[in-house]
């Protein structure tokens, strides 16, 4: 798994990201929202708060926060059945889940559940790490939400998140795979960390044989750089300065 350099067909450098867009508050409903474009990938993220508890919380004071995804069924070149059962998207909204929170203090949403819906509405690639970086954002938003309506007194997140893909393609590893892309990727990367450079999730897999500890070590770092420019987006789209660490405490503002 030697590396090369060059220019990828969509013209990106190796460690170049997609065009990013990110807007928060995108549904009218929705205690928070957000929609993230990445190059044509496409996911739309509602957050829903509820007053409750799942069964294995109860007797406690602690919230909890869970994920569903699903993709529409024009996301793809053909129709997907919005009857199926998928393995894959359980896997997916199972991992949004679990580290969604890996960065909130539970004990800071009392008896209460929030759940985002990701929807994939195009998919052309990095669809788990786009839905997880969205899905931070509307997170904030709901939290914002049940300040400003007196069901929590402080907002419980720890630390920002984000996620991007990376993979070994031809010979070369690269971030931020395109569908082509990943189709044709020996190794594929899911990074899932924070600003601070800690890591809530990472999911790694070798289709034709194994990858060795330097492969993944690559690509574990070209995933971390092409992180940040996730950050910036998520802050701005917050209303937060992109430029400036993220802070619990600015989403005060």
């Amino acid at each position: 798994m030697g590396a090369a350099s060059g220019i990828r067909e969509d013209g990106r450098a190796p460690g170049e990201i997609r065009p990013v867009e990110i807007k928060a508050s995108y549904l009218q409903h929705a205690e928070g929202s957000a929609s993230i474009r990445m190059g044509k990938t496409w996911v739309v993220c509602a957050a829903t708060v509820e007053d409750r508890q799942p069964f294995f919380l109860k007797g406690t004071t602690r919230g909890w926060i869970t994920a569903e995804y699903g993709m529409l069924p024009r996301s793809v070149d053909v129709r997907l059945s919005r009857r199926r059962h998928d393995g894959r998207g359980t896997e997916i909204q199972r991992m949004i889940g679990r580290c969604l929170r890996t960065v909130v203090d539970l004990g800071g949403l009392p008896l209460h559940t929030i759940t985002l819906d990701c929807d994939v509405i195009e998919a052309d690639g990095g669809t788990r790490s786009a839905a997880i970086t969205g899905a931070f954002v509307a997170l904030c938003e709901a939290c914002r939400w049940m300040r400003s309506e007196g069901r929590i007194l402080k907002i419980p997140i720890r630390a920002q998140l984000a996620a991007i893909s990376a993979g070994w393609v031809r010979g070369r590893p690269l971030c931020d795979l395109s569908y082509p892309e990943d189709s044709a990727a020996a190794v594929d990367l899911n990074l899932v960390m924070t600003d601070e450079g800690r890591i809530a999730g990472v999911h790694a897999g070798a289709e034709s044989e194994p990858m060795t500890e330097e492969a993944f070590s690559s690509l574990l770092g070209l995933a971390r750089e092409g992180l940040e420019p996730l950050f910036r987006a998520q802050r701005e789209a917050l209303g937060l300065d992109p430029q400036s660490r993220f802070s619990p405490e600015a989403l005060y503002s």
